[in-house]
């Protein structure tokens, strides 16, 4: 059937073969799947393998390279001198790095696309007469979705039902305004030939949200055949972004780039000076310029820097999501480290979100009482289960009801209209039938809201008039519950001659007879108490909002150790009567905020940002997305939280769970910091590489060639920086203040390292090199070198002892200022990288067809032993450096 929106939901539901409160059995919906397929849009085609693997060969270094090869070749084949090794092993290291990249961009994407797979959109459906959740994707034409303020709608469906139901459409019409929506078939003018979208309101579209009431939906078109398949084309795709940090490193990469190309020129230019007349004469003599000048490219420039943050990064990311806490975005991962301000949700976040009703304060008979909070629910009783199913609040009222065997209410009176549950107003009504054709009016919310909108009370089976005396003694029922930790909703109602014309608070909500109080308990969290006490250990203050009524959030508060007394909290109402200049000055009195509405959580956020500090905000609810969106670190819900919170969030709680949130934390200065080792591993490391090369081309010798520095970049410093990104945390990583946000990638003298480190690398290795040339010559002499009669015993031993010294500094670097002999646990990826390096070191410099290719010869015992003896000094003078450090640090 096409334009379902001009039939019937009968006629709509008879063509999709489906019904109403049944839905589809999953036999006939997982057939429907196989047949029509996924409910996605058709995705992005995929770069080929090839593709991408000459992608991989674009980056101005490999062409520098291959550019060398190519010169090397046609020299050699000019003078004919038949000697094709530098060509081969380049050709072989540009082939193998750019294989290496491709695996690397593979993991990088499998893992990003496993983590959108777990925050992949849900949706309530019903299935065989249950209602359950399963992924949007999995949706099928036929099935019946429920539809609620904060969902996404996830394909094209026919409105079965909606209670004041207002949905935005602005992706497919461009109008901002939400509509209501309905199921009456739409009339069509005689004269048109169709209803335009946006007027279609008995629709809803996939790629909306509803953004008020609630609704059931019939699902009619999924995947490419909806509204927004049809114009999937012209959708602009996301693009992958790089965090700020990788944008930082690329930039790094960028200007180390620069800086060598303009040395190399310098060098070239300079012996040109030097031989000019020379160079022209013998060819040869230009290719070993160029060469010296690729070398000490080569060495600058850490080519695996940013693939191996990357796969840090998302590595980090995947054992995030294992602690339940999925990252939506990498920027959140670098902003956790930084965090000062955690401001969470109290229910469900810092509660267990199991509320159990404790205690009534009665005035109309219980049974009265008992079934008007339960009809004044979303909430349903399952027999087969044996307790309710829903939002928890509601199911504890509805389990309340179910205790005094008041069961299957819905049925005996069915609901008639609805104002659904408004975080601005506080309360939900609901119009039911009783059994005897009347209409009765249940309303239920946030006690003082309640009792401000009743005129009369139930005395002993009678309504009486509500004086004010009797008003302040229920408040003061009111505040004794709160008082005791107890969540405390009332309810009120009116009996009704006929169906109200208006379902509107102005039009109902008022002279209400009050009918009692609900007083409910959802206990705090164990493992939140001890995650306040490490959040306050790394120097983040934990904030604590919620809707409940203040008296009930201190004394969570108090027993979290959030507060320490009445004075830190502050309600939503105080906080309107305060001016957002003096609330810059007073938001660091306050810790808990009670019976706010959404839009204050942005002017709590706003005010924090406003003194400097990096705030995270969690949220489930459709009005949280502004304050959410605003935070530095906008924290969605996993289980209660509505698809616009997830969809806006940079991190989701899979199990809303503060405690996750303080693991994410910790994992994220964990991650940082690996990031940072790693930066300080390869930039010392390829300093020592720039100023090796740049020392021996100015005093006029070669201390390695291109191909022998791309092995060592290749094997000794990218898998040992990769180990190092799998170290687990340090032991004080919880105990220290929060990273700044304005701190660079080199602060607190990261810069000075790299330099020291890089500088105590070079001495050794231009030692081992002296020393190799003078076990081989018995002495040393410049002329010698220069002309290359006594350096192949040295440039074996230097690069032995290069490779052996990045392989024994990255055990240095798993702490950059802790003794290496601190540290209890091992990182077993960084002895297997270690031993990787090691082994490959070996095999090219004793298996002769790679030495001779390379360039190494055959060393003594003791140029072995001297070659590795030096390359571990550097273990002690990092020791000797560290100690020193954290001595000055200390002052």
């Amino acid at each position: 059937m096409q334009k379902e929106y001009l039939f019937s939901t009968e006629d709509v539901l008879a063509e999709q073969g489906s019904d109403a409160t049944q839905g589809l059995t999953a036999a006939e919906a997982a057939a429907r799947l196989a047949r029509v397929g996924a409910n996605k849009l058709d995705e992005e085609e995929k770069t080929p393998l090839w593709k991408r693997f000459f992608e991989q060969m674009a980056d101005p270094m490999v062409i520098m390279l291959i550019v060398a090869a190519i010169i090397s070749a046609i020299t050699g084949i000019v003078q004919g001198e038949g000697d094709f090794a530098d060509v081969v092993i380049i050709m072989i290291v540009v082939i193998i790095n750019s294989a290496l990249g491709v695996i690397q961009e593979a993991k990088s994407e499998q893992a990003l696309a496993a983590l959108q797979e777990m925050s992949a959109a849900q949706s309530k459906v019903i299935r065989a007469g249950k209602l359950i959740s399963l992924p949007s994707s999995e949706l099928v034409p036929g099935d019946v979705v429920l539809l609620e303020a904060g969902d996404s709608v996830p394909a094209d469906c026919r409105v079965l039902e909606s209670a004041t139901m207002k949905i935005e459409e602005a992706a497919l019409t461009g109008e901002s305004v939400p509509v209501e929506k309905h199921s009456r078939p739409i009339e069509i003018a005689s004269d048109a030939d169709d209803v335009p979208l946006g007027d279609r309101k008995n629709m809803a579209y996939m790629g909306s949200v509803v953004v008020y009431g609630r609704g059931r939906a019939l699902v009619v078109g999924t995947g490419m055949n909806t509204e927004m398949g049809k114009i999937a084309d012209a959708l602009t795709t996301a693009k992958k972004e790089l965090t700020p940090l990788q944008v930082k490193l690329a930039e790094l990469s960028r200007t180390l780039t620069i800086m060598v190309v303009a040395i190399c020129a310098v060098i070239f230019a300079v012996d040109f000076i030097r031989h000019g007349g020379e160079m022209i004469a013998h060819p040869k003599m230009i290719l070993d310029t160029f060469m010296v000048a690729v070398s000490l490219a080569v060495a600058a420039i850490p080519e695996g820097l940013v693939a191996v943050v990357t796969i840090v990064l998302s590595m980090g990311v995947t054992k995030m999501s294992r602690r339940q806490a999925i990252i939506r975005k990498l920027t959140a991962v670098e902003t956790l480290g930084s965090t000062q301000i955690i401001c969470s949700d109290k229910t469900g976040t810092l509660t267990q979100n199991k509320m159990t009703v404790v205690q009534h304060e009665l005035a109309s008979s219980e049974e009265h009482f008992l079934a008007g909070m339960a009809l004044c629910s979303d909430a349903r009783f399952d027999a087969e289960l044996g307790e309710a199913v829903g939002e928890p609040t509601e199911c504890a009222l509805v389990n309340d009801a179910a205790k005094a065997g008041l069961t299957g209410l819905d049925a005996e009176h069915p609901r008639v209209g609805e104002i659904p549950f408004d975080s601005g107003r506080k309360m939900m009504t609901v119009v039911v039938k009783m059994l005897d054709g009347s209409l009765e009016q249940f309303t239920k919310g946030a006690p003082d809201v309640v009792i401000g909108q009743c005129s009369h009370i139930y005395e002993q089976g009678e309504i009486v008039e509500l004086t004010a005396e009797r008003r302040s003694e229920l408040l003061s029922a009111n505040k004794a519950m709160a008082d005791d930790a107890l969540r405390v909703l009332a309810l009120a109602s009116k009996h009704l001659d006929q169906a109200p014309s208006s379902y509107t608070t102005e039009a109902i909500e008022h002279d209400l007879v009050f009918c009692g109080l609900s007083g409910m308990i959802d206990p705090v969290r164990p493992e939140v108490t001890q995650a306040i006490v490490e959040a306050r250990e790394a120097g983040i203050r934990p904030i604590m909002i919620t809707g409940d009524h203040i008296d009930t959030a201190v004394a969570i508060a108090k027993e979290l150790g959030i507060v320490h007394d009445a004075s830190q909290a502050i309600t939503g109402a105080e906080l309107d009567r305060i001016s957002d200049e003096d609330f810059h000055e007073l938001v660091t009195s306050y810790s808990v905020y009670a019976r706010v509405q959404p839009e204050h959580k942005t002017r709590i956020v706003d005010a924090w940002k406003s003194r400097g500090n990096i705030v995270a905000m969690t949220g489930d609810g459709v009005n949280d997305a502004p304050s959410i969106k605003r935070a530095d670190i906008g924290v969605g819900m996993g289980i209660t939280g509505t698809d616009v919170t997830k969809n806006v969030a940079d991190m989701v709680l899979a199990d809303d769970n503060f405690a996750t949130i303080i693991h994410a934390v910790e994992e994220g200065r964990r991650i940082y910091d690996n990031i940072r080792k790693v930066i300080q591993f390869l930039l010392s490391a390829n300093l020592a590489e720039v100023f090796a090369v740049f020392i021996a081309t100015l005093m006029g010798f070669t201390i390695f060639r291109p191909v022998q520095l791309l092995w060592i970049n290749l094997i000794t410093d990218c898998f040992p920086a990769l180990a190092l990104g799998m170290e687990e945390a340090e032991g004080d990583v919880m105990k220290r203040r929060p990273r700044a946000a304005t701190d660079g990638v080199f602060a607190n003298g990261m810069g000075l390292d790299c330099i020291v480190q890089g500088i105590v690398i070079t001495l050794l290795v231009l030692a081992s090199f002296f020393v190799g040339v003078y076990l081989d010559m018995g002495y040393i002499n410049i002329a010698d070198m220069v002309a290359g009669t006594a350096d192949e015993v040295g440039v074996t031993m230097a690069f032995i002892t290069l490779s052996m010294v990045e392989i024994f500094h990255c055990f240095n670097m798993r702490s950059r200022r802790a003794s290496l002999l601190s540290m209890r646990r091992q990182n077993w990826w960084l002895w297997g990288a270690a031993l990787l390096a090691l082994v490959l070191t070996v095999i090219v410099v004793e298996f002769d067809p790679l030495a001779e290719m390379f360039g190494f010869v055959p060393l003594s015992v003791e140029a072995l032993g001297a070659a590795l003896g030096l390359a571990f000094l550097i273990i002690p003078l990092m020791e000797i450096y560290k100690a020193i450090m954290r001595s000055v640090e200390a002052e």
